[in-house]
């Protein structure tokens, strides 16, 4: 009895577990997930309807690759900053402001009058949006027993790995049943729910305005510079034939200056705003680098796998959505169950096996032909499908174990960034890959089908028959059927190129695998290092 009423003079409730989350925790929680959901989503959402949003507003193909490009370099430079800026103006406050914002801005892009004002427009919702990723990850880690982090970080998994998937697809079915600009309206009613739930489920803690006087302001200064520098560069240098643009060439030589100072300045800073310290803890870093792979494959596959349906088998964005939504649905249904097997399975091995599984669809791509649909990309999408969650969820446990709750900011930042600059830096190395390799297999087989070849005049006496037959005369005959020629060749350099590109994606992530060797064992349910 004494015992008991010990407990309860402690403010203690025996029947309760210790490690329960109430309800209202969870909300808050399952909220901050929805913003990052739409977050990554608007990554990937205008892809499907950019020649459209390109023709209203009156811009050229290259001007319209500033409308993805405004909103990726806006949130590659402000995930970093959110951990200390969440310190600054508290966790809540911060994110129901930058989620009113991300709604704000959303709806002006939808009333964007032209190119200019659409750009500017994509870039506030980016600084808004780049919010909302760290803050998901950082709220698992703050508000979550170790006990429960599994779940929270499923949960994040989610937006990570599915909302890039289905990104196109939802894009595309807005674009082709209303018109683009529900691709942005399509943020309000998740936005407003958003807000209700971090209203009700994130506590208020309180402002901390002293640490503005404490800011790394330099820290800042570079790291904004060279990171939005270092983006640019990597979404328009293959447009712009990289170093022979005198831009690229300006802006490759700012961001090497200012990224190289953002380092000196955090490492030997006592107080700097994003603590890359984190990256000597040896999960952590190891993790980060399986990490930018997973950004690479994630982005890249998406980035690739569309192009070639567009370009090869004339699909339309709809099309090419129920390509990719088996890659992105099948996640559903295997995220819930991984914290469970998280905490009977080494998570090392999870990560090597999606890892793995990962590589293996990517290579499934590369043996592709001009004749590869839905039907033959079914079964490659749903191996990938098994295997990014596996990455996603024990990776993000390996990384963040054994971290002090004021590390949760940091790390949280660093992490996603570190994805973000993978999926730019692969795009990028895809983009190059596919013009070069393009170049070089047309050449390749220009050579082997000569017109001296006596199996190719064989082919164009066949092929100027059947055009004659279709009432064209001779002379036209034969040069329609040396054109056709031109386009198979045309047509099998590219998707040889493709092909190349997925043997890049495969054996970037397997490079990565090596990494997992050196990881310390994890305990799930703990979120301690085992040594």
């Amino acid at each position: 009895m004494a015992n008991a009423g010990a407990i309860r003079q402690q403010g203690q409730n025996p029947a309760i577990p210790p490690d329960r989350v109430p309800l209202k925790t969870w909300i808050g929680l399952l909220a901050s997930m929805l913003g990052a959901f739409m977050a990554i989503l608007d990554i990937q959402i205008t892809n499907a309807s950019l020649q459209d949003i390109q023709a209203s507003l009156g811009a050229t193909l290259e001007e319209g690759s500033w409308i993805s490009t405004a909103y990726l370099v806006a949130e590659i430079v402000v995930i970093p900053l959110t951990g200390w800026l969440s310190r600054v103006f508290s966790l809540r406050r911060y994110l129901l402001v930058n989620t009113a914002l991300f709604i704000f801005f959303s709806v002006c892009c939808a009333w964007a009058w032209n190119l200019n004002s659409m750009i500017v427009f994509r870039a506030l919702q980016g600084f808004a949006g780049g919010v909302l990723i760290p803050t998901a990850m950082t709220v698992v880690l703050t508000t979550l027993p170790s006990s429960k982090q599994a779940i929270g970080l499923a949960a994040f998994a989610v937006t990570a790995v599915f909302a890039p998937s289905i990104g196109p697809t939802l894009g595309g079915w807005l674009t082709e049943n209303f018109s683009w600009q529900y691709s942005f309206y399509i943020n309000v009613v998740p936005g407003a729910l958003m807000l209700a739930g971090v209203w009700y489920g994130i506590k208020q803690d309180k402002l901390q305005i002293n640490l503005l006087k404490q800011g790394d302001w330099w820290g800042i200064i570079s790291m904004a510079i060279g990171l939005g520098s270092l983006q640019i560069v990597l979404e328009e240098g293959s447009r712009k034939d990289w170093f022979s643009s005198a831009v690229i060439v300006r802006l490759s030589i700012i961001a090497a200056i200012f990224i190289a100072l953002f380092f000196f300045i955090e490492l030997t800073r006592k107080q700097p705003f994003i603590n890359l310290r984190l990256l000597r803890y040896r999960n952590f870093g190891l993790a980060s680098i399986v990490n930018v792979s997973l950004g690479v494959g994630l982005y890249g596959s998406i980035y690739i796998l569309p192009l070639y349906l567009a370009q090869i088998q004339g699909y339309n964005a709809l099309q090419i959505g129920e390509v990719l939504i088996w890659a992105g649905i099948p996640q559903l249904f295997i995220i819930p169950f991984l914290p469970k097997v998280m905490q009977r399975i080494d998570m090392r091995l999870m990560v090597a096996v999606g890892v793995a599984l990962f590589a293996i669809s990517a290579f499934m791509n590369a043996g592709m032909t001009y004749q590869t649909g839905l039907d033959q990309l079914r079964w490659s999408q749903l191996v990938r499908a098994m295997g990014q969650p596996l990455i996603m969820v024990p990776l993000t446990s390996i990384a963040t174990a054994g971290l002090k709750p004021q590390e949760a900011g940091s790390a949280s930042g660093l992490f996603n960034m570190m994805r973000n600059m993978g999926g730019s830096i692969g795009i990028a190395s895809l983009a190059t890959l596919l013009t070069n390799r393009e170049q070089f297999h047309s050449n390749r087989l220009g050579e082997a089908v000569s017109l001296f070849n006596p199996e190719t005049q064989q082919r164009i006496d066949q092929m100027t028959q059947y055009f004659v037959s279709r009432g064209a005369d001779l002379s036209t005959a034969q040069n329609q059927a040396i054109a056709s020629i031109s386009n198979i060749v045309r047509r099998e350099a590219f998707v040889m190129a493709f092909n190349d590109c997925f043997y890049f994606i495969g054996i970037a992530l397997l490079l990565s695998g090596i990494a997992i060797l050196f990881f310390k064992k994890v305990k799930a349910n703990g979120g301690t290092v085992a040594h």
